[in-house]
């Protein structure tokens, strides 16, 4: 007998309401229609909390809530999520009343609302993400769904690969507690300086500069290169690019949406 949600699913159909359940997953960056009705048919993917295994399930994403292996589809044709790579010197802000260079100079008008998840100190470079989904900023900024970050820092000195071991287990102690580092790796290095590659995931201010000044190995350059799975990849300092559906659903699902 066909429980409550049938009922109400083939009533959607009847009416010709929604949006096919298969092109919402296509919209969404799960693949093609028909790997997305694969999908379907293997059980992956629930409707308000139900099983739907039938092909032509009718969708209205404003009212009911899909979910992928777990995971939120999450669709809005008004929200947009940029990678941007900031340049040295420019503030990690919308406007200034300083007059000085923004994220604002960069992205222009284009974009309503948009704003960015995090900040880089005005001497550091890389990674900022932007949006106008105020939900995934809010998960991307809170403490409780912190991401890991990446970074390669040159620092004054010749760091040994003890010290950065030592940085990964029991790490320093700095003005606001102790910190530790994810993941530390020496990427090269001569008398004078070395590149590291550190993983981390707290977000508070400056904190890659303040471990490595705290033990005597001041940081010359920094440059962000990864948010959880977000990369920067190729994108040039200065530019920014708009990130794919599938992009957008793994940074959601980083961060418990």
């Amino acid at each position: 007998m066909p429980n409550a949600y049938s009922r109400a699913m083939k009533a959607h159909e009847s009416n010709n309401e929604g949006i096919r359940l298969q092109k919402i997953l296509a919209q969404a960056g799960f693949g093609s229609r028909r790997k997305c009705e694969l999908m379907i048919t293997e059980g992956r993917v629930e409707v308000d909390g139900e099983l739907v295994t039938e092909l032509g399930t009718r969708v209205d994403l404003a009212h009911q809530q899909v979910r992928v292996d777990g995971s939120r589809v999450r669709i809005n044709p008004n929200h947009v999520t940029l990678a941007l790579n900031k340049p040295k010197r420019v503030l990690s802000a919308m406007e200034d009343p300083k007059g000085r260079y923004t994220l604002r100079d960069i992205v222009g008008d284009k974009y309503e609302r948009i704003f960015h998840m995090g900040r880089l100190d005005y001497d550091s470079e890389g990674l900022i993400l932007m949006t106008n989904d105020g939900e995934l900023s809010q998960h991307v900024m809170h403490p409780k769904y912190e991401v890991e970050k990446t970074y390669i820092a040159t620092v004054e000195g010749k760091l040994s690969g003890t010290v950065c071991r030592r940085l990964v287990r029991t790490g320093v102690q700095l003005d606001d507690g102790w910190i530790k580092l994810d993941h530390c790796a020496i990427i090269d290095q001569n008398r004078d300086a070395t590149i590291v590659k550190v993983v981390l995931h707290s977000g508070k201010n400056r904190i890659v500069r303040r471990i490595f000044g705290s033990i005597g190995f001041p940081v010359k350059r920094l440059v962000r290169t990864q948010i959880g799975p977000i990369k920067l990849g190729e994108l040039k300092s200065g530019s920014y690019r708009v990130l794919s559906q599938a992009e957008v659903r793994s940074l959601s699902k980083a961060v418990g949406l």
